[in-house]
């Protein structure tokens, strides 16, 4: 395992001023580029749902070593732990919706 590497300080900088700006143009927004209605999350909360989500969500990236974007390019590059990373994100994400949604699947 290779030492931690500090320059990732500045990719989630880069991030986070990319995602501010987007949220900032969203704001003055009704409207999408497109035309259609804009729906912004009216929520704010944070509960239960959500940290126990994030804490599934951080797991499963410390224990893979990928988020979802990056594990489809290493898909595309052939990495068969990427293959597994991406099959156990989509059945998660069944379960989730079968087990755990407001708009539940008829089983």
């Amino acid at each position: 395992m290779g030492a931690w590497d500090p320059s990732l300080i500045f990719v989630m900088a880069g991030a986070v001023i990319v995602g501010l700006g987007g949220f900032y143009i969203a704001n003055q927004r009704t409207t999408t580029f497109f035309g259609s209605a804009l729906h912004l999350p009216a929520r704010r909360d944070i509960n239960k749902p959500l940290i126990i989500g994030s804490l599934i969500f951080g797991a499963g990236w410390g224990i893979a070593g990928f988020c979802p974007g990056p594990a489809i390019v290493a898909l595309g590059a052939g990495h068969l732990k990427a293959a597994v990373f991406l099959l156990a994100m989509l059945v998660g994400m069944e379960i989730c919706e079968r087990f755990f949604s407001p708009n539940k699947k008829p089983v």
